[in-house]
């Protein structure tokens, strides 16, 4: 059976501004005023510290421009930049199980679909979290983070080697080329079928600085009570 959900194919947000966007959807989708819904978009250099973050970890160089943000999501630390897109599912656990071991194995299996549809052929890797391209030393290529509260879920690895789709295939792709695939792979995986989230009506979710994109440009995406805000993010370029 396919569920209606909202997606929202956004451009470059700030993190701290999407992190307030989700917190809406969140609370929306947990009153059932919207459906389950996912945000595609790309961040401004920032690196997000989970809870497992150890003092010492981060190496950021002196004057770089790179945003610094505590969350609440679990794992250590993280780079998001353009270039990677990433993908924040906000979605009701109620309706897909409220097995969170489930739906981290769901989120990966989107993973895998979306670069398969791009020509990586990646995998998971036992006892490690993301997604892989396998090798005598294997390649991650993305990652996953979870946020679960009341089962709502948002959200986002092991010592390893980083890699991008660019490198994998040795020719420029594009944020933009990858995101359709995406979608779809969620769509497949979870049952969805997404429409753009309205713009002139946010079930309480306006105004926030995000919105004025929305009323320009609209696009999709949802949740509920036992709901989940997940991230998931492929890096395309370099």
């Amino acid at each position: 059976m396919t569920r209606g959900a909202y997606l929202l194919n956004l451009g470059r947000v700030p993190y701290r501004e999407a992190w307030d966007l989700q917190r809406s959807l969140a609370a929306a989708v947990s009153q059932g005023a919207i459906p389950d819904t996912v945000l595609l978009l790309e961040h401004p250099p920032v690196v997000t510290l989970g809870r497992r973050t150890e003092e010492g970890e981060l190496h950021v160089p002196e004057g770089a421009e790179v945003e610094i943000v505590e969350t609440d999501r679990g794992g250590k630390s993280t780079y998001h930049g353009p270039g990677q897109l990433v993908c924040y599912p906000i979605l009701d656990l109620t309706r897909h199980g409220q097995d969170v071991k489930r739906y981290c194995r769901d989120l990966e299996e989107a993973l895998i679909r979306t670069l398969a549809a791009v020509g990586v052929d990646a995998t998971r890797i036992e006892g490690l979290t993301g997604i892989w391209v396998d090798g005598p030393i294997p390649r991650k290529i993305a990652s996953i983070g979870v946020h679960i509260t009341k089962w709502i879920t948002a959200c986002g690895l092991a010592d390893a080697s980083f890699t991008t789709i660019t490198r994998e295939l040795g020719h420029p792709v594009s944020v933009d080329e990858v995101r359709p695939h995406a979608a779809a792979a969620l769509e497949e995986v979870f049952g969805l079928g997404f429409d753009d989230l309205p713009a002139d009506k946010g079930a309480g979710l306006w105004p926030q600085p995000i919105h004025e994109q929305l009323t320009a440009k609209p696009t999709g995406a949802a949740t509920s009570s036992g709901a989940a805000q997940g991230i998931e993010q492929v890096a395309a370029s370099p």
